[in-house]
């Protein structure tokens, strides 16, 4: 069984805030779509310029989210990819959600085996479910 880590998941353990995922790093594979790293240090980036994080939180926050990248399967975002998240799905979703959700069906299906989505986004969570993945979201 592999872990879909959705962005939400990675930021609250790299930026140690609390009701992180309890099941972090107790899993048999995990994975996520490329778009996280992109998500994550655009969010990082936010904190800096909100004077949220200084130099020192910023410095270790880049380095966990690089250790968090090095340690899982990352899944590129390509035509396959897109094209799966450009089409209709069970509720409403916005693009970048789209995108994880296409990420983790093609790589069920690809891999062959279940894959539970790990979100702490209530929407998103909907969303996995209505597509057919068991969720994890604390």
């Amino acid at each position: 069984m592999t872990l879909y880590l959705d962005t939400s998941i990675v930021l609250r353990v790299i930026l140690r805030q609390a009701g992180r995922l309890s099941i972090w790093g107790n899993w048999q594979e995990a994975c996520s779509s490329e778009l996280m790293g992109v998500e994550a240090r655009r969010s990082i980036d936010r904190l800096r310029l909100a004077a949220a994080l200084d130099d020192d939180g910023v410095a270790q926050a880049q380095q966990e989210l690089r250790m968090v990248e090095v340690a899982i399967r990352r899944i590129a975002v390509n035509r396959p990819v897109l094209r799966r998240a450009s089409q209709p799905m069970a509720t409403q979703v916005k693009t970048l959600d789209a995108v994880h959700l296409a990420s983790a069906l093609l790589f069920q299906e690809r891999a062959g085996d279940s894959v539970i989505f790990a979100t702490h986004d209530a929407r998103q969570a909907l969303a996995a479910r209505a597509l057919g993945f068991d969720c994890v979201e604390r």
